[in-house]
């Protein structure tokens, strides 16, 4: 399936118990084509099982995870049509981040001369001969997109991809997917900071205890866009915006928040009732107070996704 005709990931009801331990609980959503998606959770929300279902590496109890229409494992050719980077230390420390690269091209059949393009396109060209267990964290996430990409997939899944990125590097993520999302890619990305993503995705889907919390495009998120205003008379001035037909609420003992993000109305408005103002600023809801708050105190498993990473022969099943 080409990026034009569009890949989605289609996730339907999808759960996945480790014995007594519910992962995954009825998990439904949808990842476009052509944008970025935030999967997003806390540590030990399900995210990475998630994920390794996805790739076939975890059967699920019940449910489907489907990559344009099929299960992984069904794909023709997986490799050129989804790019994983689930571990930045999926690699031999002993062989070169080039060896690395080569030695999966020749497993699939794509030239080697893909390798040291994908070394050039992910920044890391100097370090392409040396070892890879001596690269920082931030040269191994490189290295490991640069893997995802060998067979030019349509469908990315990136787990955690800025963790140990400098701010430099996450700009440069920021921007190396948004470039691939506009070639019509669809790109799943994972992380449990809200903040470090925020600028990148188009998309989120928020998860927790295994739930889906919300899902929807980013923008969505913040809500209308409101003002507070400080004034001497804070009644008088709501009353005075309502015949401008703008609500508001008290906040505070001077204060107001009014619904509408023009503050001149609001300052013709406060000049016209002879009222001084104080402060007045545009308000938009922060996203990582909204993440905190769609996901606090319900967490169990703050040590992370271990049941997934240690369950027992499941490579390759449904």
């Amino acid at each position: 399936m080409t990026g034009a005709e569009g890949t989605r990931i289609e996730v339907s009801g999808l759960t996945k118990r480790f014995g007594s331990f519910t992962a995954v609980d009825d998990l439904s959503f949808t990842v476009q084509p052509g944008r970025v998606t935030g999967f997003l959770g806390p540590n030990g929300a399900g995210k990475t099982t998630t994920l390794r279902i996805l790739l076939g590496l975890v059967r699920p109890t019940a449910g489907t995870a489907l990559i344009g229409g099929r299960h992984y494992v069904d794909l023709p050719r997986p490799l050129q049509s989804v790019g994983a980077a689930l571990e930045a230390t999926n690699f031999h420390p002993g062989r070169s981040g080039r060896n690395h690269l080569v030695v999966l091209a020749d497993a699939a059949g794509i030239p080697q001369s893909r390798a040291d393009e994908l070394l050039e396109l992910v920044g890391i060209p100097a370090a392409a001969r040396k070892r890879a267990g001596g690269y920082s964290m931030g040269m191994r996430q490189r290295l490991g997109l640069a893997a995802a990409l060998l067979g030019d997939p349509n469908v990315l899944l990136l787990d955690e991809p800025a963790n140990g990125l400098d701010p430099e590097g996450i700009r440069w993520l920021r921007g190396f997917l948004r470039h691939l999302a506009s070639e019509g890619k669809t790109i799943l990305i994972s992380s449990h900071l809200l903040q470090e993503i925020e600028q990148t995705v188009d998309d989120v889907v928020i998860i927790n205890n295994g739930r889906l919390i919300r899902e929807g495009a980013v923008d969505t998120l913040h809500g209308a866009p409101t003002a507070y205003v400080r004034t001497s008379e804070p009644e008088r001035l709501a009353g005075a915006l309502r015949v401008s037909d703008v609500t508001s609420t008290p906040e505070g003992s001077d204060g107001i928040v009014a619904a509408t993000e023009d503050l001149r109305l609001i300052g013709d408005v406060a000049l016209r009732a002879g009222l001084p103002i104080w402060e007045l600023t545009q308000r938009r809801t922060d996203l990582e107070d909204l993440f905190f708050e769609l996901t606090e105190g319900t967490n169990r498993n703050l040590g992370g996704e271990h049941p997934a990473s240690h369950a027992p022969n499941e490579g390759g099943d449904r």
